[in-house]
């Protein structure tokens, strides 16, 4: 009998690494974002840096306290209205009538309130649920009949403008008292300091706190969860940004009521769309229609929604300037506020392709553009420049979202 010899022990195998997930906003994770084109408000930030640099080095100015106040009140209206048009993006659709809608409801609130005698709280009301109608009903056309949503709203622009001249009649403008609520809120009122320091620390808590339960339930379900330091972190560092923001503007007048307005709305869309169901459906809707169809989610009433959203903040918008200019005229919301409100919302990080970008984008956009526009004005530059600026930042801000849009879709992440 041959002698087989013994067979070698078999060599256990290798066992693998552990898998340790990078923690949310740790810096490998930052850069693996980066890297599939998650660019997220960054490249918003570091162009506002550089025309802030620009203009402060070609005028001192610029970054003056009086300046900047005058500049967040500049933001509140048109930023109000590129808030509804990034919705409106976010589910894939573009409102080109909300200049025209941010004009009639000023001219409607003007002739309620000084014509008609209604108190403001009726008039303004009025105006604002007007506008939400319109946009109910572009959303019926859309919805049974299939009409795109840029030919609906582009005839809403030249109807409504009509509508708008109609209503104004041969006045052509009515000025609103300057003693009225309205305009007061919108000029001349102003957070106490002390009440300025206080909602900065009440945002700041806030940050940490949601951040702690949303990284206590993540934990709970195994998933990778930031950490206590870096939530601390966070917190303290929007705490000093705050303080320190609040602190400069209160050597003039401090922070407006109606700047005050456009971040709750801002905030308060930013939890809808992050933390509720219906937000989920309106990315869902926007990233993949027929996807969100099939999962159950009633695309026809998120539709629905963002039309009457995005009208009712056009609305709010008109009104907005309307109390900021004391008068309510056949301009009114014309001229560049329909494209500024859209190239805002680009800007800050909406895509035109629908189903990315957040709230924070309407802010960023209109800071960008009003930056722009305040800058050249103090340089004696005429509104030529203005247009050809910020047309040249809409375009890269475009060209970003298409690069990032096909680093997203080769890393699996579109």
């Amino acid at each position: 009998m041959s002698d087989l010899g013994t067979a070698p022990p078999l060599a256990e195998p290798e066992q693998p690494e552990p898998y340790e997930p990078e923690e949310p906003g740790g810096l490998r994770a930052l850069a693996s974002r980066f890297r599939g084109g998650d660019l997220g408000v960054l490249p918003v930030v570091a162009g506002l840096v550089v025309i802030w640099t620009v203009m402060q080095s070609l005028n001192s100015v610029f970054l003056s306290s009086t300046n900047l106040v005058n500049l967040t009140l500049e933001c509140a209206p048109v930023g109000v209205i590129a808030l509804g048009v990034g919705l409106m993006l976010l589910v894939g659709q573009i409102d080109l009538s909300v200049g025209s809608l941010s004009g009639l409801a000023a001219a409607l609130t003007a002739i309620l309130f000084v014509d008609q005698g209604l108190s403001p709280w009726l008039a303004v009301p009025a105006a604002v649920v007007t506008a939400a109608v319109i946009g109910w009903l572009y959303a019926q056309v859309f919805n049974r009949l299939g009409v795109p949503s840029f030919v609906i709203t582009l005839a809403g622009l030249l109807g409504f403008l009509g509508v708008q001249l109609w209503v104004l009649g041969s006045k052509g403008a009515i000025n609103l008292p300057y003693d009225s609520g309205l305009v007061t809120f919108a000029q001349l009122d102003f957070l106490p300091q002390w009440l300025s320091y206080a909602l900065a620390v009440v945002a700041a808590g806030w940050l940490f706190a949601t951040g702690y339960l949303r990284a206590g339930a993540r934990r709970r379900a195994g998933l990778p969860a930031a950490s206590l330091r870096g939530l601390l972190l966070r917190s303290v560092v929007l705490l000093v940004g705050l303080g320190a923001a609040v602190g400069y503007l209160g050597q003039t007048r401090g922070v407006g009521w109606m700047f005050v307005l456009f971040l709750a709305l801002v905030l308060a869309t930013h939890y809808v769309l992050a933390r509720t169901k219906f937000g989920k459906s309106i990315y869902a809707v926007g990233g993949n229609v027929e996807a969100a169809r099939r999962a159950g989610i009633n695309v026809k009433a998120v539709y629905t929604s963002m039309f009457v959203l995005c009208t009712t903040l056009a609305a709010i918008g008109g009104v907005l300037a309307a109390a900021r200019l004391a008068a309510a005229n056949q301009s009114t919301g014309g001229g560049d506020v329909n494209l500024n409100a859209i190239a805002a919302a680009v800007i800050g990080g909406t895509s035109l392709f629908g189903g990315r970008g957040n709230a924070f984008a309407a802010l960023l956009g209109i800071v960008v553009i009003q930056s722009i526009s305040s800058g050249l004005t103090l340089l004696n530059l005429d509104s030529s420049f203005r247009y050809m600026v910020t047309g040249a930042v809409l375009l890269l801000a475009v060209a970003l979202d298409a690069v990032a849009r096909r680093s997203r879709a080769s890393h699996g992440r579109a």
